[in-house]
């Protein structure tokens, strides 16, 4: 039996369920480099009113920036923000998936009101599809980590259509944060959902989890989601 669990830390460092978020683990550690190059892209996504975890989300250029659609959730409700910096960014809703389809909703804000450091970047689509043991980086505004992509076969049958997925599920950044190729630095996608597998010990009388990867929305699916207009 697989299931997915969203996990999210509550105000004493407790883990508190939801059907929307998940816990934001990851180690800040792989390079000087890449922190230089892909950390300012990252960025947190906040509701309103804010709730108490942190979304995230990634800054595609022109103003754009993409996230999991659960991280806003039903936009015309949440009004989403994007926060740089500790500054809030009100939002337009430029398209919105869904958890169930396409977990993918892209945002703008008014180009003129980013931080300068931000208004010349533009970020790349990776072209080619993730392969097993591919090194990847994930990118949260509070640092990286390192991972590889898991061969499909190590997934739960049942949750094989999920199949672009990372390990070291505990340290890497989770919903919304950015997927990247640790070579080329372009993006292989946002991070969806957490996919873990319930095992029967029955000589002990217990069903633990066991959390087997981390599944993202890959960049073929970004690159048909996204508007001519985001210029990827």
């Amino acid at each position: 039996m697989w299931r997915f669990r969203h996990l999210c830390v509550g105000p004493a460092g407790g883990l508190l369920t939801s059907s929307i978020a998940l816990c934001f683990l990851f180690q800040p550690a792989f390079g000087q480099f890449a922190e230089d190059t892909l950390l300012p892209y990252a960025v947190n996504i906040d509701r309103t009113p804010t709730q108490s975890w942190r979304g995230y989300g990634i800054y595609l250029g022109r103003g754009f920036f993409l996230t999991a659609a659960h991280v806003v959730g039903r936009s015309w409700l949440t009004r989403p923000k994007v926060v740089i910096a500790g500054l809030e960014y009100p939002t337009n809703v430029v398209k919105e998936g869904s958890f169930q389809t396409t977990d993918l909703t892209l945002l703008s804000v008014d180009e003129n009101l980013l931080p300068s450091r931000l208004r010349l970047r533009r970020l790349a689509l990776c072209r080619h599809r993730p392969r097993p043991g591919e090194q990847v980086i994930t990118v949260v505004p509070e640092g990286i980590a390192s991972s590889h992509i898991i061969a499909p076969g190590r997934i739960p049958i049942g949750a094989r259509r999920f199949s672009t997925a990372i390990t070291d599920v505990a340290k890497t950044g989770n919903s919304g944060s950015g997927v990247f190729d640790a070579r080329q630095r372009c993006l292989l996608g946002i991070m969806s959902r957490k996919i873990s597998e319930r095992r029967s010990l029955v000589a002990i009388g217990k069903s633990p989890v066991r959390d087997i990867a981390k599944y993202f929305v890959p960049a073929s699916e970004i690159a048909d989601f996204l508007p001519p207009a985001a210029g990827l």
